[in-house]
């Protein structure tokens, strides 16, 4: 998470009523993973007549009191209105990237998420809010897990259940992957900078998992920035080949139920009838 330091207090920063800190500047206030910004977003109303001024990106529009908080000693869009306005400005992906967080650190529900959108009926960028909406996971832990998963749910793929602790038939925890498709026995796993240091219980784990037959493929931040494809094509032909093998197994299953047992040979007759 971006380190909160004292907000810079540039005179087009001040404090006024009239302008709230909002978008990325306030994502950054209430202590989501952006990048202090440059220039610094805020909202002014849509008939006030501040100008834009050195080192501020202006933007128009109503707020309602119940849209304002205070952070850091600024008055900024409360969480649920910051992610409905990154909406208009982010990707599908990185916005849900920041209200998985938003909603993991428990700075909203979706029962308020879902009201803000309620509210904004009818205005620009709401479809793309209630899409967010439907996007996201509050069990996801990181960046990168929500991103591996919006690319495989992007492109055509069923969701993966996230940060799903699994057991084995006695109830003894085995493992809790990142994601997880429960009917293909199939693990998904980021492997950031901390799998570094816990290498040794990560691969106790992994042995863990195998021994009761389920996979598990682990992916890099360079795989998902950098061969999207592959990590898509890998995860399809995986899930694939757990149909495949579910199939095998059914048919191999009903064979043996439709043959009937043999039986014994007579005693002293040398063959079986």
């Amino acid at each position: 998470m971006a380190g909160l330091h004292r907000p810079p207090k540039p005179a087009a920063a001040g404090t006024s009523g009239n302008r709230d800190k909002s978008g990325l500047t306030a994502a950054w206030l209430h202590g989501l993973d952006v990048q202090p910004c440059e220039p610094i977003d805020a909202i002014v109303p849509a008939r006030s007549g501040v100008s834009g001024r050195a080192g501020v990106c202006i933007h128009r529009a109503s707020l309602s009191k119940r849209e304002i908080t205070t952070k850091h000693g600024l008055p900024t869009t409360t969480i649920e209105r910051t992610l409905a306005d990154l909406c208009l400005n982010l990707s599908l992906t990185e916005v849900v990237v920041l209200m998985d967080t938003a909603l993991h650190r428990r700075l909203t529900t979706i029962d308020r998420l879902s009201a803000i959108a309620e509210r904004f009926a009818g205005h620009p960028g709401v479809s793309a809010l209630r899409q967010v909406i439907g996007h996201s996971e509050p069990a996801a832990e990181s960046p990168m897990e929500t991103r591996l998963r919006m690319l495989l749910v992007l492109a055509g793929l069923p969701r993966p259940a996230a940060q799903k602790s699994i057991h084995d038939r006695w109830g003894r925890f085995l493992g809790r992957p990142d994601l997880y498709y429960p009917d293909r026995k199939l693990g998904l796993e980021y492997d950031g900078g901390t799998h570094r240091t816990s290498l040794v219980d990560d691969n106790r784990r992994q042995n863990r998992l195998l021994a009761e037959g389920i996979r598990l493929l682990r992916f890099t931040a360079g795989d998902i920035y950098t061969r999207p494809e592959a990590v898509v094509d890998e995860v399809r032909i995986t899930l694939g080949r757990a149909v495949d093998h579910g199939r095998s197994n059914a048919a191999a299953a009903g064979t043996r139920a439709c043959v009937a047992p043999s039986k014994p040979a007579a005693a002293g007759s040398g063959r079986f009838d």
